[in-house]
């Protein structure tokens, strides 16, 4: 069964709206972990949209204080310091000291992580950064299509895991029906690259847009060890409330 590991990035968001400190990204973060949550994700932005390096740092004190528990933090190595406080996503992960590194292709302005990583140039600059964040204690993780040969690249850059991205079978779900065979045919295809991944000695972890109602098939690939899910599961949690919201996620997980 694959573990959940909740993205808190939508309660800094619903926070940031307001000058303020409500809803506190601390207090839900006891409200996952309280629920059954295995983890907790974040993905600080430069422009600092939603999580801001106050809680980066907030979150790492907390989970100190937490056995078997893991803080997996999501960004662009090549994301430098900025002028509005941002200090670098090096720098984030050598004062945190996550358990997971997970390194995706976003620019500044991009609105959500719609692609994974282009490995077929060099990648000496980001062979450098996963050294980096492994020497921190960061496992590292490269946010990934499910391509075998990007997947095979992410081995020969020393990576341990990759992170598929869902993205296109939430979509295809979405719009065909979860037991349509358009549906089917993209679950294979990630079905495929989890078991080549495993095969070549990645873990596989998989995110974006998973949900209630996707994951009742996606589940079905054992060989994925962890998923991060943010968005939907808050959208969820204005229904069913937060600790409730979870529970349903970890009960959609579980093996049928």
């Amino acid at each position: 069964m694959a573990v959940l590991s909740v993205n808190l990035n939508k309660v800094a968001l619903i926070r940031n709206s307001r000058a303020g400190t409500t809803p506190s990204v601390v207090a839900a973060a006891k409200t996952v972990l309280a629920a059954g949550a295995n983890g907790i994700t974040v993905h600080p932005r430069p422009d600092q949209r939603h999580i801001r390096p106050r809680d980066v740092t907030d979150l790492a004190k907390l989970l100190n204080d937490y056995q078997d528990i893991e803080f997996n933090i999501e960004g662009n190595p090549f994301a430098g310091p900025r002028d509005n406080g941002y200090p670098g996503f090096d720098a984030l992960i050598e004062s945190a000291q996550p358990h997971q590194a997970t390194l995706v292709p976003d620019s500044d302005d991009q609105l959500t992580s719609d692609h994974g990583w282009d490995l077929t140039g060099d990648n000496k600059r980001l062979n450098a950064a996963i050294a980096r964040y492994q020497q921190a204690g960061a496992r590292v993780s490269l946010f990934i299509d499910p391509d075998e040969e990007q997947i095979a690249r992410v081995r020969d850059c020393g990576a341990d895991r990759i992170e598929l991205y869902t993205g296109p079978y939430a979509a295809t779900v979405a719009e065909k029906g979860l037991h349509h065979d358009a549906s089917k045919a993209s679950w294979t295809r990630y079905l495929e690259a989890a078991r080549y991944a495993n095969q070549i000695g990645l873990g596989v972890n998989a995110g974006h847009d998973l949900d209630l109602v996707n994951l009742i098939l996606f589940r079905e690939i054992t060989e994925i060890a962890e998923v991060s899910i943010g968005h939907a599961l808050i959208t969820d949690a204005l229904e069913f409330g937060l600790t409730e919201a979870v529970t349903k996620y970890l009960a959609a997980l579980s093996p049928r």
